[in-house]
């Protein structure tokens, strides 16, 4: 059990969390959600040690290990198996002091305890976790300065991986993955045997790797069970209900303060008006929902729409040093309205691909067709860089409306989904989500045709990425997307295509057959399993069979669960009830021993409710590794 209790939190004078309390029981997986700047982070760094709160305190069982990424990627000669080998300080140790121990009886402990912790199988699975992040065996015998920054944090998540802490705190670990990695990492998660809290803006992680979410919002932090969809009904469904309250609240305040202030200058009412005053001040306040708006995201229609084909590759080659192409024996058109997503790991070529197209990269061989006065809008994520530091959105769109007057130029930077305030706000100073809205807007400025997307998702949190969703099915030219967001995949494009093997073909599966191939086989090789080369289906009916089998084998522990939701559902609704009772001022004063009794009954529900919220989380543990087989 992880108790988090009564905690306040300020950065730079400013109040992130303020008296929070939350339990979270040994297992738990739990991604921890909020808006960007909520203070996400500042809490991992007071569970961590690495931050004192200002109030409360954490507790987590003696002797427990915390893990999380290291912030600075490994860059040494070691080797990447070396260097996550390292990363697990006891065996480590025990290993080095069984080189030079001499006494009998502590050479034998040395040699049970490293049984104990699996350290002669260390090595594979040490293997098996970097092949999981998209390391061969070759690259893991290469030394990490070989490779480059976003490849060498994944040597460092896969160091604490293999670690295995207690506790494992993982902050937005998917934004420097591909999409496999992502998929890869979703399904280790959810099998990890000890207890994981997760910052995470990608909602699949959050679907199918966490079995409860812990919101942090207006400082407090709310234990929900289950994903995020899950999450998202819940929570819309307590504001609902907490705005019925705040009605309810509101009128009865209002009724007791008209009596008081008619009254309680009369003398023969007085003391009612007094005993009005105390019910008000009994009764309380029910605070209001908060809504926290997003700013949309908008491109611009295309002016006017090419004929189909927009572009047309016949035998193309593409690489960046003449004789060694990056991708060979291309053949594909992309017609005006197509909804395309590169798949592939990184380093098979998405990128190369998508310079090409935009025609960032010239054919070595080959024919690139484009139509006539096609206009292409690019984004790249490195390309956040390339905005002027000490420029403001608005100096920034000013340059390519020179002369427009001031008010057109604010509003196309509102277009962009930047508030006001944001708007003379030097770049170097936004966060990376305006930076990245900036950034968007600039590429879709002459609404293009063809709108390329490379990892557009890394600093946007959840809601931003609706609006980037509704932004892009409301955009009517072509898409290329390149991303490790499945649920942005899933909700914008209408086809794939896979990068491997050196050239770009068509995917004929869906999403969800991609991540079967992908985390089934536990390596990338997985890709290679379904190509337009005809190689093997997966036998989807032995899929199912087995999936079948397996339900049936955990149908008694599915019936317990839902069993427990059900008295979850009545438990809430009794304490929602007795809540709306004990609201009512009316109840204190004509019927007390009434008001006691249904406070009491209320503690007893909230206590069998917490109990069994734990209870439902160790089940539905129990039953997820059930089912992963």
């Amino acid at each position: 059990m992880i108790t988090i209790n009564d905690i306040s939190a300020r950065i730079a004078g400013r109040l992130l969390i303020d008296h929070a309390t939350v339990s979270l029981p040994a297992g738990t997986k739990a991604g921890l959600v909020g808006k960007n700047g909520a203070g996400k982070s500042t809490l991992f760094k007071i569970i961590t040690g690495d931050l004192s709160a200002e109030t409360g305190n954490i507790s987590i069982p003696r002797n427990a290990r915390i893990g999380q990424v290291a912030q600075e990627a490994p860059g040494t000669e070691e080797s990447l198996i070396s260097i996550v080998l390292s990363a697990d300080k006891e065996r480590a140790a025990l290993l080095a002091e069984a080189e030079h121990a001499t006494d009998a009886h502590r050479i034998a402990e040395i040699q049970t305890r490293l049984a104990d912790i699996g350290a002669h199988s260390a090595e594979a699975r040490a293997a098996t976790i970097l092949s999981g992040l998209g390391f061969d065996h070759e690259a893991q015998q290469r030394p990490a300065s070989s490779f480059s920054g976003g490849w060498r944090m994944r040597v460092a998540l896969a160091g604490v991986l293999f670690s295995e802490p207690d506790l494992l705190l993982l902050d937005e670990p998917t934004n420097y993955l591909d999409l496999e990695g992502s998929m890869w990492l979703e399904d280790y998660v959810r099998r990890y045997p000890h207890t994981v809290i997760i910052i995470s803006h990608d909602r699949d992680l959050l679907n199918t790797a966490v079995n409860s979410i812990v919101h942090l919002d207006q400082k407090k932090l709310t234990f929900y069970r289950g994903g995020y969809d899950q999450f998202e009904r819940q929570k819309a469904e307590n504001d609902e209900l907490q705005t019925k309250a705040k009605v309810k609240n509101d009128a009865a305040r209002k009724h007791l303060q008209s009596f008081i202030d008619r009254f309680k200058a009369k003398a023969t009412k007085a003391k009612q008006a007094q005993s009005r005053v105390k019910a008000l001040e009994r009764m309380g306040t029910v605070a209001a929902v908060i809504e926290d708006h997003v700013q949309p995201i908008s491109f611009p229609a295309p002016e006017k729409q090419p004929a189909s084909p927009i572009i047309a590759i016949a035998g193309g080659v593409v690489g960046y040093e003449p004789g060694k192409p990056i991708l060979k024996n291309i053949n594909l058109r992309i017609d005006n309205d197509d909804r395309i997503a590169l798949l592939g790991s990184n380093g098979n070529g998405k990128s190369t691909f998508a310079k090409f197209i935009s025609g960032r990269l010239q054919a070595q061989a080959g024919e690139l067709k484009l139509a006539p006065s096609l206009k292409i809008g690019f984004f790249a994520q490195h390309q956040l860089d390339d905005l002027i530091p000490d420029q403001t959105p608005v100096e920034h769109v000013r340059r390519l409306m020179p002369t427009e007057p001031e008010a057109k130029v604010r509003a196309r930077v509102a277009q962009m989904g930047l508030l006001t305030e944001k708007m003379a706000t030097p770049a170097k100073d936004l966060s990376g989500g305006e930076k990245a809205r900036l950034l968007m807007g600039l590429a879709a400025f002459h609404a293009p045709n063809l709108l390329i997307l490379d990892e557009p998702t890394n600093h946007l949190d959840i809601d931003s990425r609706k609006a980037l969703i509704e932004a892009l099915n409301d955009y009517e030219g072509a898409v290329i997307l390149i991303s490790h967001d499945r649920h942005l995949i899933e909700a914008t494009v209408d086809r794939l295509w896979l990068v491997n093997n050196g050239t770009v073909t068509s995917f004929d599966g869906d999403m969800e057959e991609y991540r079967s191939l992908i985390v089934s086989s536990g390596k990338r090789s997985a890709e290679k399993e379904k190509t337009d080369t005809g190689a093997e289906q997966v036998n989807k009916a032995e899929q199912r069979k087995a999936a079948a089998d397996r339900r049936a084998s955990l149908a008694p522990l599915k019936k317990k669960i839902n069993e427990i939701e059900s008295v979850t559902k009545k438990l809430e609704t009794l304490i929602q009830a007795l809540d709306a009772e004990l609201a009512d001022p009316v109840l204190y004063e004509k019927a007390p021993a009434k008001a006691a009794e249904k406070a009491r009954q209320r503690g007893e529900a909230a206590a069998k409710l917490s109990a069994a919220e734990e209870q439902w989380l160790e089940l539905s543990a129990e039953y997820e590794d059930g089912m992963a087989g």
